[in-house]
């Protein structure tokens, strides 16, 4: 039959969960510390013996063996130590029986109750530290003791607590005390008040431990994950691979009519996952990892790490994704950087590339030279306008400081620079305000239609009609002056012809002439221009 004392000791281990040894180991150090605590003043090693069965307290002081006595409570003879212990010998340590005291005082009790507490606590945390050590990685399940927006969330793993940190937590997830959820498990450290627990909810692994509880062949192994691209609450990317024939890992991960998938997904409060399959060649990955886009074309720049995919027009805002999501999450997933071209920019990159080059280019290097032929055209053009602006008087550049590709250019462009320099000139080509007035006798026929009347340098008869300054000479105004047949006509002769009609139809007031003409139209007079208004 059981005693009370064993009866006790089994049931206090088993609400620690601590073993019965440890218990047991505990409560003889508190019985040696009252013992010491009653006798203060002797100063004895003491040690004290619990039989479990029984519940019998056997307490001893270790003593060691020498020559000489000193110290009789510490120190015992060789001849002592011999009925204690056979064969010992000088410098061994032996256990001598003490008398047990009949009752404890009260201090000591205490004292004896308050070791206990602190040995099983301290106990108790290292078999948690290891126990929750083990789990780090995994996938543990608790609940929301304290919850507040923006803040740090205590969970209750039943035996220690758990913190989630908020830079740890999804972003559309809302949390209330009482929630059981699952959360991964980061760290664990060693305090002096237990052990510090770090979990997450946003940590990519999480979602491959999810795979791993939910998918029977990815934990089996025969599914494998090969990488993961995760915008915690939102979106991500999961990319798979088979290991073995026959066996599809997308439609495994995916499950019959997504049964699988979809309690992933219930998981993580609705955060979209897409699942594509895994590939050793980049092209075929990038295509598979920019889903549900469907690429047309991928380039490789390895150099850069970079991947220039072309996709049609009409998906192109469907392969970047909402705010660049979808192709941020591909380039974490394959490890590339990428370059999302609509076809109508990439049949004009090419377009432009070739027209510089004259040739058809390598598809990997198309822009980087299409970039390089630009700069090239461009450093040749301005070397040319040097050239061509260069002083006449300058002595000629020698033949070798000329650069065998630059002078077809040169030869190229010349009649281009030379008409483009006599056009700014004639632009830029001001008028002279000091310039002497013109006369009709530096003017020609086709000068005549450009000037008024007071461009021109009058006589002293011209100058009486000073009430008409100002009117516009016409084409209309003119005589109609017909050369004879087989008759040379010079410019001297029009314009003395002219001058002379102007002085005769300002003398009549209504003849002929430039301004008579123009005011005989109105008061009846004659003349060429008058007469034929």
């Amino acid at each position: 039959m059981k005693s009370d004392f064993l009866i006790a000791l089994t049931q206090l281990a088993a609400e620690r969960h601590l073993p019965r040894e440890q218990v047991l180991g505990a409560i003889e150090v508190a019985l040696a510390s009252a013992f010491k605590k009653d006798n203060p003043a002797s100063g004895q090693n003491i040690s004290v013996t619990l039989n479990p069965n029984t519940g019998e307290v056997s307490v001893f002081a270790l003593k060691t063996v020498v020559e000489t006595v000193e110290d009789p409570d510490k120190e015992v003879t060789v001849d002592d130590a011999q009925f204690i212990k056979n064969g010992a010998e000088l410098g061994d340590e032996v256990a001598a029986a003490e008398p047990l005291p009949h009752n404890a005082s009260r201090i000591a009790a205490q004292t004896a109750k308050q070791v206990v507490l602190q040995r099983l606590r301290e106990a108790e945390r290292d078999l948690l530290y290891q126990e929750f050590q083990q789990h780090e990685g995994d996938i543990v399940s608790g609940v929301i003791e304290q919850a507040e927006p923006g803040r740090t969330i205590t969970l209750d793993l039943g035996r220690a607590q758990a913190v989630l940190p908020f830079e740890e937590q999804a972003p559309n997830e809302r949390y209330r005390k009482g929630q059981r959820t699952k959360v991964y498990l980061i760290s664990v450290r060693s305090t002096p008040k237990g052990p510090e627990i770090l979990v997450s909810r946003s940590h990519q692994n999480m979602l491959k431990r999810l795979f791993e509880i939910e998918v029977p062949e990815v934990y089996n192994g025969v599914v494998e994950i090969k990488a993961i691209a995760r915008e915690a609450g939102f979106r991500s990317k999961v990319a798979v691979s088979a290991t073995q024939p026959g066996i599809d890992p997308v439609g495994s991960c995916i499950g019959i009519r997504g049964n699988r998938i979809q309690s992933i997904v219930n998981e993580l409060q609705g955060e979209k996952i897409d699942i594509v399959s895994w590939d050793e060649e980049p092209r075929t990955f990038i295509t598979n990892a920019l889903s549900p886009s469907e690429p047309v074309h991928v380039e490789l720049l390895t150099a850069e790490q970079t991947a220039i995919v072309v996709v049609p027009d009409r998906q192109l805002s469907l392969a970047i994704g909402k705010e660049g999501q979808n192709t941020r999450l591909a380039a974490r997933l394959t490890g590339w950087r990428l370059d999302i071209k609509g076809m109508t920019e990439w049949e004009e990159i090419k377009e432009a590339t070739q027209a510089i080059t004259g040739s058809a280019v390598a598809p990997e290097v198309a822009v980087t030279e299409a970039a390089e032929a630009v700069e090239e055209a461009i450093a040749i053009v301005e070397e040319a306008g040097a050239v061509a602006t260069e002083p006449a008087a300058a002595e000629p550049a020698p033949a070798e400081a000329v650069a065998p590709e630059a002078a077809p250019a040169v030869e190229q462009d010349e009649d281009a620079i030379l008409a483009a320099l006599i056009q700014e000139e004639e632009d830029q080509a001001p008028t002279d305000a000091t310039a002497e007035p013109a006369t009709a006798e530096s003017l020609s026929v086709e000068d005549l239609g450009a000037f008024t009347i007071d461009d021109v340098e009058l006589s002293d008869d011209d100058e009486e009609d000073e009430e008409d300054e100002g009117e516009l000479l016409s084409f209309d105004d003119l005589p109609v002056l017909i050369p004879d047949a087989g008759k040379i006509r010079f410019a001297e002769d029009i314009v003395e012809e002219f001058r002379g009609g102007g002085r005769g139809g300002r003398r009549r007031r209504g003849g002929g002439g430039a301004r008579g003409g123009a005011r005989g139209g109105s008061r009846g007079g004659g003349g060429a221009a008058g007469g034929g208004r």
